[in-house]
Parts: structure tokens; C-alpha cells; sequence
């Protein structure tokens, strides 16, 4: 009724055997995933069915502060390196590699405050011309 195996038949089915049992533990090693994380998330009225975007990247100098001024229009602003100042509003908030705030597009002013220059990525939306 049972067959007697040969013992390279038996070395053949363990070598099988570990194999598949491995296979899932090094494919689980060499898998890649995506990460995905929620930066900012903000409620607009936009203020036209047409609009225009703008990414603009914005290098400070050591100790540059802007004179008093608006953008055109809102959006997320992410800080690329660099320590920066923002008073918008009558608020003021410090921003550092890799945060990310919203502008209004209101009065406002920006700082240099840290010790190498800084760089901000500003998204901007405003109405097509």
C-alpha cells in the first residue's frame, strides 16, 4: 500500500517543501508599499469657475524679512528647509523643514529666522485672467 521513496526522492520533496515555505517570507522582504500622508487639508471658495495655479519656489537669505505684502491668491505653503517667520493676520507662526500652512493671500510678512537660507514652495490659486 505505501510506496517506499528513494532518498533522493525524499531530499527533492524537503528542498520543495522549504522552498515554499520561504517563498512567502523573502517576497514579503523585497515588497515595496506607498506611504501616503495627509499634509493639509483646507476648504476653498473659489471665487470663479476658472482658475489659474502657480507653484513658485522662493529662496531667503540669512536674516531676509519681506516689506508687508499680499499674493494674489490662497494656497499651501510647504517649507523645503530653513526656519521661517510668518506674521499674516495679526498672527505669527514659525515654520521649519518640511511644515506645510495655508496663506490666506491677506496682508502678511515673512522671516528668515534661521541660521542657513531658507526655501518655500508657494502653491498659489487665483481667479483666470
Amino acid at each position: 500500500m505505501f510506496k517506499t521513496l528513494k532518498p533522493v526522492n525524499v531530499i527533492l520533496i524537503a528542498l520543495a517543501t522549504l522552498l515554499l515555505i520561504k517563498a512567502p517570507l523573502v517576497s514579503a522582504q523585497n515588497t515595496t508599499t506607498l506611504s501616503k500622508t495627509l499634509l493639509l487639508e483646507q476648504s476653498v471658495e473659489l471665487t470663479s469657475s476658472s482658475i489659474n495655479t502657480k507653484t513658485i519656489r522662493v529662496s531667503f537669505p540669512v536674516g531676509f524679512k519681506t516689506p508687508w505684502h499680499t499674493h494674489e491668491g490662497p494656497g499651501p505653503r510647504y517649507v523645503v528647509k530653513g526656519k521661517l517667520q510668518v506674521v499674516e493676520d495679526g498672527k505669527t507662526n514659525t515654520y521649519s523643514s518640511g511644515d506645510v500652512f495655508w496663506e490666506t493671500g491677506r496682508l502678511m510678512s515673512v522671516e528668515n529666522i534661521g541660521k542657513d537660507v531658507a526655501e518655500l514652495i508657494i502653491f498659489e490659486l487665483t481667479p483666470a485672467h
